[in-house]
């Protein structure tokens, strides 16, 4: 083999294993836990901060980040104990309703279940300090047929009064779009 050719091959051979190594390491890098904010403050007390009424301006962004949709949201929540409802009123851009009832279970230790109509089977939710991370199917109308997407949804607390949101809604591994919400309270 020429003296250049076989240069050219060891460059070539360097740069796939350069490649290699940033994929693997792209893909051994660790996602954010809800412990990584254990020491954030304020500290998020979900069921204080959802128990009374709660407003939100939120968007869907498509996964180009474009706008797709705008909503504002009354939201009333009631704890009796470890129970929860969260009541939530739609209003969307293009004149659209629509209501969703939360039945949450606080477990302790920081960890929460919520159940709704459009949930499929039971969304899990884990916080510490000023961040919550609920994790669920949720199924969404889209075209006149309902898609199941799999929403990381994260709350983190701001001040007493506000709570920013921002979720990202996912089918078979693929970002779809992402939810982000403004929560405020009286």
């Amino acid at each position: 083999m020429p003296h250049d050719l076989r240069r050219r091959a060891q460059r070539a051979l360097s740069a796939a294993a350069i490649a290699s190594a940033v994929v693997f390491a792209a893909g051994c890098a660790s996602a954010p836990e809800p412990r990584d904010y254990a020491k954030e403050q304020p500290r998020l007390d979900f069921r204080q901060y959802f128990n009374g009424p709660v407003s939100a301006q939120g968007l869907f962004t498509d996964r180009d980040g474009r706008v797709v949709k705008r909503f504002s949201v009354a939201m009333v929540g009631r704890w009796e104990g470890a129970q929860g409802v969260l009541e939530e009123d739609f209003t969307y851009s293009d004149g659209t309703r629509q209501r969703r009832v939360w039945r949450l279970t606080d477990l302790g230790g920081g960890r929460f279940e919520g159940r709704a109509d459009d949930v499929v089977g039971v969304a899990l939710g884990e916080s510490a300090g000023n961040a919550l991370r609920w994790r669920y199917t949720l199924q969404v109308p889209v075209d006149g047929r309902i898609i199941d997407f799999q929403f990381d949804d994260w709350m983190y607390q701001m001040d007493e009064r506000t709570m920013i949101n921002k979720a990202a809604m996912r089918k078979f591994g693929i970002t779809f779009g992402e939810v982000t919400l403004s929560f405020l309270k009286p």
